[in-house]
């Protein structure tokens, strides 16, 4: 179980190392689960045969609730910016959300057309 959680941290610190030196603009997570996703399509056996991995991302899975309790403590913490900024974050929030919705029908509805398909007619 240590050599899976020691594989998902090196891959997690090689991606915010990453993403930090080459100041790219994904979160350095993200690219190491990229990374690890990679690792693991490219050399299957060392996924250490699955369960260990699997069972740390259980236990991960299990306790995610706790990874929020930094970003609730930011909350609280900038309380006041938040009530000077709250009106102006959720109209932003609130009309990108529908702008983004929008444009993925809009581009659903032309790539559809472009492919030729068809509606199903059975409900």
């Amino acid at each position: 179980m240590i050599v899976a959680l020691t594989l998902l941290l090196t891959c997690q610190l090689v991606g915010e190392a990453l993403a930090r030196l080459l100041a790219l603009p994904v979160p350095g997570p993200v690219i190491g689960l990229v990374l690890l996703f990679l690792g693991l399509r490219w050399r299957p056996s060392a996924a250490l045969d699955g369960a260990p991995l699997a069972t740390v991302a259980g236990v991960l899975l299990a306790h995610l609730s706790l990874l929020f309790v930094p970003a609730g403590t930011g909350i609280v913490r900038h309380a006041g910016a938040l009530l000077a900024y709250g009106p102006g974050l959720l109209t932003a929030l609130v009309l990108s959300t529908a702008l983004t919705l929008a444009v993925t029908a809009f581009v659903f509805v032309k790539v559809a057309a472009l492919v030729g398909s068809r509606p199903d007619p059975t409900p």
